[in-house]
């Protein structure tokens, strides 16, 4: 069965981080995905090597030289027979190639243009370069992770590439091609790490204005202050998850670690947080991951261990939901979310950069003797 986006063409300029996210995410529902590289990424070096790239897969890889006019023509003639392009230059880069919306949508007045920077397409930060950790600190996101007293801490780069980037980009392209079913128009997309990042933390403001959120970081319930919410390390130097929120599932949690019979504190009462946690430090400690596992296991107390990457593919329930998928030797996660009659899957590995490049410009109506030309004067890979 093909995935939900199955017919759709999307031409990606590549890029890094949540760009190429963000198109893998509409390659895995099915969307015939073409990834513009380099041609000088192609040309010379020595044997292939087997591409790790897997933010790639599912695509097809084509090498141009997009510095080149004649590279530009290339890729709009791609443009002409597509639903969707997504790139993430900085703002004016895509125009100075003679690739901007514009000159697109001239040629493809249905064009969904999708893109994706950091800072937005306008405003004081947008021609500044940036990362990740710069965008969700300007956002309001970085100030509230880690402990008081000390330094926040990057979440990796989870929630500006990708949570609030890539993703964002990739429900973007889907809502405008469903638009674009009724207006017959295309549109441009202005995704914005520092928006959806931004975006992200709406239910932390909506708590912050009932009064149940401090804005000074690990002082909250849902932030590491919180007995009830937080990672305990057991006896053999690894740790677990706690998230007993609720009532009744706080009181599971009393349960099983045997706290039942002791005069603790009031769950609520923030002032003896640390004393409650200092005692459940105590008892984690003296049991390995696996024994609170199989206490906790199957129970309502909101319970998980703390899995590192290369332990979460073979957890049990991981391995039921086939969370994770080996490709030829490399785990990685599967496609998501799950649809009952049209699933999403992984059609193939990553490419090697640019080895479908015949094949797609045929397919575009590229003749052979066209291709040869291009490949001999460097405007596509060979």
């Amino acid at each position: 069965m093909a995935g939900p986006l199955d017919g759709v063409k999307i031409v990606e300029l590549a890029g890094l981080g949540p760009c190429p996210f963000g198109a893998m995410v509409l390659a895995d529902l099915g969307a015939d995905v073409i990834t513009v590289v380099r041609a000088e990424s192609v040309v010379g070096g020595g044997p292939p090597r087997p591409s790790m790239e897997l933010t790639n897969r599912g695509k097809r890889s084509i090498g141009v030289d997009l510095k080149s006019p004649e590279g530009a023509q290339v890729v709009l003639r791609l443009v002409e027979q597509s639903d969707g392009l997504v790139e993430g230059f900085r703002p004016g880069v895509a125009e100075r190639l003679g690739l901007g919306p514009e000159v697109c949508m001239e040629r493809n007045p249905r064009l969904v243009y999708g893109r994706m920077t950091g800072w937005g397409q306008n405003g004081p930060y947008a021609s500044m370069a940036g990362h990740d950790i710069n965008y969700i600190a300007l956002a309001g996101a970085l100030h509230g992770i880690g402990r008081p007293g000390e330094n926040p801490v990057p979440p990796m780069n989870l929630i500006g590439d990708f949570g609030g980037g890539g993703m964002l980009l990739a429900l973007g392209v889907v809502s405008c091609l469903f638009e674009a079913t009724r207006s017959g128009k295309g549109q441009v997309i202005d995704a914005a790490m520092v928006d959806g990042s931004a975006l992200l933390t709406t239910m932390i403001h909506s708590m912050m204005a009932i009064g149940f959120w401090n804005d000074e970081k690990g002082t909250n319930v849902l932030d590491g202050a919180a007995h009830f919410y937080d990672t305990y390390e057991t006896k053999d130097g690894k740790w677990v998850s706690i998230g007993s929120i609720e009532k009744q599932f706080y009181a599971e949690l009393i349960r099983l670690t045997g706290l039942e019979g002791e005069d603790l504190p009031h769950q609520m009462d923030r002032q003896k947080w640390p004393e409650n946690k200092s005692r459940l430090a105590e008892i984690f400690k003296t049991k390995t991951r696996d024994e609170w596992c199989q206490i906790m296991d199957g129970t309502d107390v909101c319970f998980a261990p703390v899995l590192s990457l290369k332990e979460a593919p073979g957890h049990p329930h991981n391995k039921y939901r086939e969370t994770f998928v080996n490709i030829d030797g490399v785990d990685q996660p599967a496609p998501a979310p799950r649809f009952s009659r049209t699933p999403a899957s992984i059609s193939c590995p990553p490419p090697l950069a640019g080895q479908d490049t015949r094949e797609v410009l045929g397919e575009f109506g590229f003749g052979d003797d066209e291709i040869i030309k291009l490949a001999e004067n460097k405007v596509i890979a060979p």
